[in-house]
């Protein structure tokens, strides 16, 4: 069956440094993304132009779709959204305006939730030994422009989605070096939360603070320049902070583990754990993860995966969307 034989959905994940559009059909279990591309946000004034560029460039696929879920870097309330890292705002009045009649947003990592059990093997790369468990509460959280956190709340019997700002909880450091890390952050920023250090934002932080603690603090470098200088092995900081990032990733990963249950799994979203996976391997993560004194026991047996697929946000939207539907149809019967 062709794209244009099929009634299409517009799902769409907008981030703060990206957004990626696809059309969705929901024929069969696992949604089958058609046309999926990646912009950057910034080329566009407001979600409308993003989304006229793309189904413009998607015509081939058939008719414009009739239905939309939207995945947003941030809260969503009342049927709005705006970025925590940007400057658009969104609303669900306004997708209906655009002409989309079935119309949702949800927050981006809501969406990464949804897509768990979409996701194949060949989908994530482990990091230890354990494996995942279907049928139990999983939790996603992810590092990139800012810090994501959700959870696939599962008791056997049913499921449900909670979306939370967990990313802006409290940092809580270990260690002496992590204390003075925090000391050297709160003089900067005042309140040091996850995000200040788990995203791209927060690793040229770390960075500097370390550089100021070790009396090595040189010129500002943008994250892709401390990985790169990382993975080379000639920045010695780099590596550093690369190492000491891994390992406050993973003891925010094993608390999430005890403050979810999480028996199904922790899985990493967001675009630089992909890009860290061999660093997250090295022993660091891990170790952190379970590291929780009376409760090692407890973390040791959950799995930790990275989210690989680059659409992943764009299954889950579609997911929401497959359950929007229903409800759209419920209440043109009811009108009618």
């Amino acid at each position: 069956m062709s794209g244009s034989d099929l009634e299409l959905g517009l799902v769409g994940d907008v981030g703060g440094t990206n957004v990626r559009f696809a059309l969705a059909d929901l024929s069969e279990a696992t949604p089958r993304l058609l046309g999926a591309e990646t912009f950057l946000r910034d080329h566009f004034a407001t979600l409308q132009a993003a989304i006229e560029h793309y189904l413009r460039g998607a015509k081939a696929y058939g008719p414009r779709p009739r239905g939309a879920v939207l995945a947003v870097a941030g809260p969503v309330a009342q049927g709005s959204a705006a970025l925590t890292n940007g400057q658009w705002r969104m609303s669900v009045d306004g997708l209906h305006q655009a002409g989309f009649a079935t119309a949702r947003l949800v927050n981006d990592y809501e969406a990464l939730a949804l897509s768990v059990r979409h996701l194949r093997a060949e989908d994530l790369g482990q990091i230890g030994p354990a494996a995942p468990v279907a049928g139990q509460t999983a939790a996603i959280l992810g590092a990139g422009t800012g810090l994501g956190v959700a959870a696939a709340l599962d008791d056997g019997r049913a499921g449900m989605v909670a979306a939370t700002e967990g990313g802006h909880a409290a940092f809580a450091p270990s260690g002496e070096l992590e204390i003075e890390i925090l000391r050297q952050l709160a003089g900067r920023f005042g309140r040091v939360s996850l995000e200040r250090i788990l995203s791209g934002p927060g690793l040229v932080n770390l960075h500097w603070a370390l550089g100021r603690i070790t009396g090595r603090e040189g010129p500002a470098l943008e994250p892709e320049e401390i990985v790169t200088l990382a993975t080379q092995g000639d920045d010695v900081l780099c590596v550093e902070t690369l190492d000491r990032f891994c390992a406050i990733y993973g003891a925010a990963a094993g608390d999430l583990a005890l403050v979810y249950g999480a028996r199904g799994g922790i899985y990493l979203g967001g675009g630089i754990a992909p890009r860290l996976l061999p660093w997250l391997r090295r022993g660091t993560f891990r170790a952190r993860f379970e590291a929780k004194g009376r409760f090692a026991a407890y973390v040791q047996p959950i799995s930790t995966q990275v989210i690989l697929h680059p659409y992943a946000a764009l299954l889950g939207a579609a997911t929401a969307l497959r359950a929007a539907r229903p409800l759209e149809a419920a209440s043109a019967a009811h009108v009618a």
